[in-house]
C-alpha cells in the first residue's frame, strides 16, 4: 500500500465516520442531539475536504479541482444515485414497502455503480 492511499484510507474512515455519526444524531429524533450532530458532521465533512487536498498534494497535482461538466456530471450522478439508494432503503426499512424499496435501492446502486466506468474508463 502507498503512503498517498494509506493516508487517504485514515482521513476517509474518519471522516465518513464522524458525518454519518453527526447525520445519525441529527436526523433521530430519539437522540435529541440535533445541534450536536451537526457540529458533527460538519466536522466530518471537513475532514473529508483536507483528505480530498492531501490526496492532491501527494500526487503532485494543484489542491483544487478544475471544474468542467464531466465533473459536476459525476457529481450529480453521485449525489442522485446515493439518495435512490438511501430512499429505497428508508422505503424498505421506515415505511414497510419490501418490493417498491428493493427496486428503488438497486436503481440507486445501478447509478453507483455507473460511475466507475464514466471516471475511470473501460480498458482491455
Amino acid at each position: 500500500m502507498t503512503k498517498k492511499n494509506f493516508v487517504s484510507m485514515i482521513l476517509g474512515t474518519i471522516g465518513g465516520i464522524l458525518f454519518a455519526l453527526g447525520m445519525c444524531m441529527g436526523l433521530l429524533p430519539e437522540w435529541n442531539a440535533f445541534n450536536q450532530g451537526v457540529v458533527i458532521g460538519t466536522v466530518g465533512l471537513v475532514v473529508l475536504l483536507v483528505m480530498l487536498m492531501v490526496r492532491r498534494k501527494m500526487e503532485g497535482k494543484s489542491m483544487i479541482v478544475r471544474l468542467s461538466g464531466r465533473t459536476v456530471g459525476a457529481a450529480l450522478l453521485a449525489i442522485v444515485g446515493a439518495l435512490a439508494l438511501g430512499f429505497g432503503m428508508c422505503l424498505t426499512m421506515v415505511w414497510n414497502m419490501l418490493v417498491p424499496g428493493v427496486i428503488v435501492g438497486l436503481v440507486g446502486i445501478v447509478l453507483l455503480l455507473t460511475l466507475i466506468p464514466l471516471t475511470k474508463g473501460i480498458r482491455d
